[in-house]
Parts: structure tokens; C-alpha cells; sequence
């Protein structure tokens, strides 16, 4: 297409000439807005990279302290469940607590494709990491401990021989009205 026709050899309707050979002012000669120096102009890319690599690092690490903490919110509503669940065997109670023992094991697994999008030579990603961990430890005890309280731990002599006689329930009273 040559320079100055339209499309389809139609001529231009409307064309702006931006360039002024005039000897009007120059840009040197118009004072700077309130505000603006030349000099921000002139900084060396250098120290603009640098800068930018030190938000983007900053940003990384930010964002892997977010993703480091996630597990705390799962942790408090695995919780929650849990206790809506009750005390019983039932099929929504084992449902729940296989969940939340399966959650922290996936996570356990993937911690290192979880940080991987936030490696840097900036970023320290170690206690990030640890907390992570930490709080996915903390998930899997929570759902062995329901385990536990469901009766579907072996934790008996009776659990694993079968001869001997399974340990006695205590009852124990928080309080109450007596009936005389």
C-alpha cells in the first residue's frame, strides 16, 4: 500500500501534518509543569530496572505469604464441619473427616509446585514454606483426631485381638437436675 492512499485506492479524507519545521519555540525554551523534572527524564535505566525487579520481588513474596497462610481459612471450616458433623458414625461425619485428611496430604505433596510461580533470587520462600506445612500438619491432625473421636482409630488392645474384650465407655455428666 503506498504511503498516502486509502484502502482500496480511495484517497485519505482527512490528514494531520505533525511535524512543524517552523522556528517556533522548542521544547528546552516552555517551563516544566508543576510537579515534572527533566531529571526523572534522564535516570538510568539501570536504576528503573532495578527498581522494578525489587516491586516484583516484593510482590512474589507477598503473594507466597498469602498463599502460605490459605490453609489456616480450610483449617477453621474443615473445623466447623466437623463439629456439625457430631460424634457419630454416619456417612456425611466419615465423609468430612476423609476430606480433611485428604486435603492436607494433596497439599503436603504439591508444596513445591504451590511455590514454584514465586522462586526468585530475591525471594525467600523457607518460611513461607514451614507455615504452609505447618498449618497442613495441623489440618491432618485435626481430621485423625476426628478419626479418633469417631471410634475408627485402633487405639484398644481389643482393636487389633479379637479375644480380648473391648475397653468399657465411661459416661461422664456435665451437670444437670437431680430427680429426688
Amino acid at each position: 500500500m503506498e504511503k498516502g492512499k486509502g484502502v482500496m485506492g480511495f484517497g485519505r479524507r482527512w490528514a494531520v501534518e505533525f511535524t512543524d519545521n517552523s522556528a517556533a519555540l522548542s521544547s528546552r525554551d516552555i517551563h516544566d509543569p508543576p510537579g515534572f523534572t527533566r531529571a526523572s527524564l534522564d535516570q538510568d535505566d539501570s536504576s528503573v530496572s532495578r527498581q522494578k525487579k525489587d516491586a516484583e520481588a516484593n510482590w512474589k513474596s507477598q503473594k507466597a505469604w498469602e498463599i502460605a497462610q490459605a490453609p489456616f481459612k480450610n483449617l477453621m471450616m474443615m473445623g466447623f464441619m466437623m463439629w456439625m458433623a457430631g460424634s457419630t458414625v454416619h456417612l456425611f461425619s466419615i465423609g468430612i473427616t476423609f476430606s480433611a485428611l485428604w486435603q492436607p496430604i494433596n497439599a503436603l505433596q504439591g508444596v513445591g509446585k504451590v511455590f514454584e510461580p514465586y522462586k526468585d533470587s530475591k525471594v525467600d520462600l523457607l518460611a513461607p514454606k514451614l507455615l504452609f506445612i505447618a498449618l497442613n500438619l495441623g489440618g491432618l491432625a485435626l481430621g485423625i483426631w476426628k478419626l479418633n473421636t469417631l471410634g475408627l482409630l485402633p487405639t484398644h488392645a481389643s482393636d487389633w485381638v479379637s479375644s480380648l474384650p473391648p475397653p468399657q465407655e465411661v459416661e461422664y455428666s456435665g451437670g444437670g437436675f437431680p430427680l429426688h
